[in-house]
């Protein structure tokens, strides 16, 4: 072939590609397959740590941290004095001069962040309604030694800053299992309300405390930023180590006292009728009475003789810990019955003021029936006792224990005692650092509530079902940042939206939509059972669905995950083979706007036949426009894309083609 000629082909060629690029980019058109598909998406490779499959790598390593506390409770000044021996561990390759720990309750403090960050119009955060100078007054801070078998005990230099305490060592803490032990005395004054996470609640019959954030925690030391010490200023929640407790709490004799772990000396603190009643409770489906609404008021339903009684709890390999106190309670008690055989209760701690069948009087039903259906699911609930107690908080998680609204009644109950236990899965079996990705704990804990709503007593508190088109709209409004954004860096007005109901929705889109619940379950599953007791990452969740499910899903967690992108699929016309029908129809489809999906289409032809018709998401793979061949045998009446309605597409006006339009 000569010069010319060559020359020739080529530009026709190239003239022939560029009118058929023109074609299938006209028209408003946003979407950008390089751009969804494009490589890469990780920005960084697997190493030691962590490997590029998702689980933890073989040099993974985090820190620990082991608590013993003693506190007393000042019912009158609504104080908590406790001292706390704190032993770290330092498991990491690096070597320490200074340790940092988290002070929340500084968050109280008149001139905290926090409280400088809430807007007039009030926010969850804070202590709403109260005007106090809280936080902690710490009295000492020591550094435990041993000599020659005796304690020492030594100051140590400490600096606090807001919501943080520096602690600097003597001498340098080794790695690669370094111990360090310190002992700090404390006190404060817990707020009535203390950014729905704690408080006081006033019955008649006595404060109900809800105690947490209520001891100096050790800040997570980790190989993705070393120390984590970003303060704590309302709307993020916590990241931290795991450890055991050793708990006891010195309370008038008039209190009940619930909190996480095992209570040790039940035959101190309850009454021989009452122990005999836990004894029943442990062997009972249906829910047992320990104390009732009449003897609330009845002394000889305490133990006599004292002013004051000491509650002991002991827990096991938990990232935190909290508890309740009062003499307003009625207790009341299941077992529950776990996948291994293994004990664990079902327990609920209110006021008379929620008692009642449509509400707390089933508090303990629902308890255990959440965390039955998640451990069968899942993984199995790991802590001797799961708690539910009447708070002023609408809702609030701990290992083994949670607050939810005293108010609370039927599905309402229902739904926030699933949800709060649902976050033993996460955040506190799989740690997340929910400072940076709330997402993560909630958006995930949202999932898989909706799965296990969908089962309690057969759907009673089933969700309606949602109109996916609605909601995709809703979802991917400009005015919301990716859900990919710390809680301290959206609108808090977004925090509902992003951290709980767009990423739960982005779970049930992949498990219902994409991958199936055969292949997303056993991946899931997978990524709870690798990062159980430790600390995950994005990467390594994005990373063990896509290993375990065999899929390449990074357009997904580009669009849904890491960016605000919108779904707008389109059927954009019906020709026929040689205008013949019988030949075959030509569809047209688009993908206008940047998030791709998988599309699903309902042909409906003359007869009245209808034929559901199934693409992968790949013909967006290298398309914005893509015609697919129907063996027709009929004229075609309409072509409907998500018939079904249940992916997020945000305009459905061009979902259907109709002859004749």
């Amino acid at each position: 072939m000569n010069r010319t000629k060559l020359i020739s082909c080529i530009l026709l060629f190239l003239f022939v590609t560029l009118q058929g690029f023109a074609q299938a980019v006209s028209g408003t058109n946003n979407y950008n397959y390089n751009e969804a598909f494009g490589y890469p998406f990780y920005t960084t490779n697997g190493n030691e740590y962590r490997s590029a499959s998702g689980q933890p790598g073989p040099k993974y390593w985090q820190n620990r941290a082991d608590y013993k506390l003693s506190v007393r409770l000042n019912e009158e000044k609504n104080e908590i004095r406790g001292t706390e021996i704190l032993t770290y561990t330092n498991n990491s390759p690096d070597k320490m001069s200074f340790v940092w720990m988290q002070l929340d309750q500084n968050l109280f403090k008149k001139g905290s962040r926090g409280l400088a960050v809430i807007p007039p119009g009030g926010s969850r955060s804070g202590a709403r309604g109260q005007d106090f100078d809280g936080g902690y007054k710490i009295s000492s801070v020591k550094i435990l030694t041993s000599d020659k078998g005796k304690i020492v005990e030594k100051d140590v230099k400490y600096m606090i800053e807001d919501t943080r305490m520096q602690i600097f060592l003597p001498s340098e803490l080794p790695a690669a299992g370094g111990q360090l032990k310190l002992k700090i005395d404390y006190s404060f004054i817990s707020p009535d309300y203390g950014s729905d996470r704690m408080g006081i609640l006033n019955t008649k019959n006595g404060k109900i405390f809800t105690v947490a954030q209520w001891f100096p925690r050790m800040s997570v030391y980790d190989d993705v930023s070393g120390w984590n010490t970003i303060p704590y200023i309302g709307p993020s929640e916590f990241y931290l180590e795991y450890g055991d407790y050793d708990i006891s709490i010195t309370v008038p004799a008039s209190h009940i006292v619930v909190g996480s772990g095992e209570l040790i000396n039940p035959q101190e603190v309850y009454t021989a009728t009452q122990q005999q009643r836990w004894k029943e409770a442990a062997q009972s489906d249906k829910t047992v009475i320990i104390r009732s609404a009449d003897e609330v008021t009845d002394p000889a339903s305490r133990p006599s003789g004292k002013q004051e009684l000491t509650w002991n709890f002991k827990l096991k390999n938990a990232r935190d810990a909290a508890w309740a106190s009062s003499a307003a309670f009625i207790i009341d008690a299941a077992k529950m019955n776990m996948p291994s055989g293994r004990k664990s209760m079902a327990i609920s701690a209110y006021p008379v003021e929620s008692d009642g069948e449509d509400a707390w009087g089933r508090s303990t039903e629902y308890t255990k029936a959440s965390n039955e259906y998640n451990s069968a699911k899942w993984m199995e609930f790991p802590y001797p006792a799961a708690t539910n107690v009447a708070a002023n908080a609408s809702g609030m998680e701990y290992p083994g224990i949670v607050f939810c609204g005293a108010e609370a009644k039927s599905a309402g109950l229902w739904g926030v005692t699933d949800h709060e236990f649902g976050h033993t899965w996460f955040p506190m079996i799989v740690g997340s650092n929910e400072r940076l990705h709330a997402w993560m704990d909630e958006g995930f804990n949202t999932f898989i509530n909706s799965l296990a709503s969908d089962d309690f007593n057969n759907g009673e508190y089933k969700p309606r079902a949602n109109d996916m088109h609605m909601l995709g709209k809703l979802m991917t409004n400009p005015a919301y940042e990716p859900v990919m954004s710390s809680p301290n860096n959206m609108k808090e007005a977004s925090i509902g939206m992003l951290a709980y109901f767009k990423p739960g929705i982005g779970l049930t889109l992949l498990r219902e939509q994409i991958l199936g619940p055969e292949r997303f379950d056993r991946a899931f599953k997978t990524y709870i059972e690798r990062w159980a007791y430790k600390h995950p990452t994005p990467d390594d969740f994005f990373r063990t669905i896509e290993n375990v499910s065999g899929e390449n899903l990074h357009w997904f967690w580009r669009g849904w995950f890491k960016n605000n992108w919108k779904l707008d699929q389109a059927v954009a016309g019906v020709s026929y083979v040689n205008n013949d029908f019988k030949q075959g129809a030509l569809i047209v489809i688009e993908n206008l706007e940047k998030m791709p999906m998988p599309m699903t289409l309902d042909i409906k032809t003359k007869s009245g036949k209808v034929e559901r018709v199934k693409l992968p998401v790949e013909v967006w793979e290298r398309n914005n426009r893509f015609t697919f061949k129907y063996a027709s045998k009929e004229e075609i009446l309409t072509v409907t894309a998500d018939p079904d309605r249940v992916l997020p597409d945000s305009n459905s006006e061009n979902n259907t083609w109709r002859a004749g339009n």
